[in-house]
């Protein structure tokens, strides 16, 4: 047998064969992962990325954790996340647009990543055969962000969140995949996004209830990605009709401010059931009783149409004011989305200086 390499000064040190193999294989082992939570730390990636590389099928070196290593650029928002093996990093290529924490992230090779190299490492594309929809993927797409029912919504608020914007779409059912678009420097919104619904058939509905409706300033643009905005079917026609009125519900939840005394009921009464006297003043004990039961009340007003048919502000609404904002933030949250009469009203609230001076429209 031959000994170590050893010269005239003694043995020279040698580096242990795993070093070595680790430190030329770790460009293949690494992932960007981009777009982070801010909330996002080395421990919680690390247990993310380690249990969904489990339940996709990913691990191939053998039981035990996927992931050996983390480090994160908080100020840039992407963590390089270190695998055990070249396949399972090729493996983990197939997560790009999965939700972590809230939001999808970017699944990438890192920049120094070399495919010539990489080739005689291993795998360098996933397995066909993952089980993406264990996590809510499907496969070649990125998130359920790609494909022809990938939908394009622009025109946002810049000053609407990821969760408005959300809540706004999952009027219809749903998202398999949702994508903010941001500004790389700043982190704020570009004013527009993607999104992709679990039932692609809500897709054309979706896009013709949101199409063209204000919100704030802007006007929002609803379009499938890749073409035109399809009509929906017939058949469609009560299940747009309803996403509408979500909509609606929706637009003025997301335009109705912070919290005050007084709480202002929309969609809550029709002209007609506000012209009869007595049938009036059962309106206003109902509404003194139901919104009694949230807090001290200080005042209900219900605005009447005009006699003579001119035009009066506020009729169809019903404000409701409290002692404190306590009592108004109760009532809101239990009369939101409650139906009156047949009606589902949207509770919001309502400026206390305009309310005093009896300005009741907007």
């Amino acid at each position: 047998m031959f000994p170590l390499a050893t010269s005239q000064f003694g043995a020279l040190p040698v580096m242990p064969v795993q070093a070595m193999t680790q430190q030329a294989t770790r460009h293949a082992r690494r992932v960007y992962v981009g777009g982070l939570p801010p909330t996002a730390n080395e421990q919680s990636v690390a247990t993310f990325f380690s249990g969904v590389m489990a339940l996709i099928g990913g691990n191939t070196a053998g039981p035990g954790d996927a992931v050996v290593n983390v480090y994160i650029n908080h100020e840039k928002k992407f963590a390089f996340v270190e695998m055990r093996s070249v396949e399972e990093a090729s493996n983990a290529m197939a997560l790009d647009g999965i939700i972590f924490e809230g939001a999808p992230v970017k699944v990438r090779r890192p920049s120094d990543y070399n495919p010539s190299l990489a080739a005689a490492l291993g795998p360098s594309q996933p397995n066909p055969n993952l089980n993406l929809a264990a996590v809510g993927l499907i496969p070649g797409s990125a998130g359920g962000l790609e494909g022809p029912d990938r939908i394009f919504v622009g025109g946002l608020p810049y000053y609407f969140t990821e969760a408005q914007i959300r809540e706004l779409l999952e009027s219809f059912g749903p998202l398999r995949g949702f994508d903010l678009v941001k500004d790389r420097e700043t982190g704020n919104s570009k004013g527009y996004a993607f999104c992709v619904y679990q039932d692609v058939s809500v897709t054309d509905i979706a896009c013709t209830a949101l199409n063209g409706i204000k919100m704030g300033d802007k006007t929002l643009t609803v379009r499938r990605a890749n073409q035109g905005t399809n009509q929906p079917k017939p058949e469609q026609e009560s299940v747009l009709q309803h996403a509408q009125q979500q909509i609606a519900l929706q637009k003025l939840m997301l335009q109705g401010g912070s919290a005050t005394k007084v709480m202002c009921l929309t969609h809550a009464l029709s002209v007609d059931d506000l012209k009869d006297d007595e049938e009036y003043e059962d309106i206003m004990e109902d509404m003194r009783q139901e919104g009694g039961k949230h807090g001290a009340l200080v005042n209900v007003v219900i605005p009447r149409p005009n006699p003579n048919g001119e035009p009066s502000p506020g009729v169809g609404k019903v404000f409701l004011e409290y002692s404190d904002i306590e009592g108004a933030r109760k009532a809101q949250t239990a009369m939101n989305g409650r139906k009156f009469g047949g009606n589902q009203v949207v509770a919001v609230f309502y400026p206390e200086n305009k309310f005093a001076q009896g300005e009741y429209e907007g």
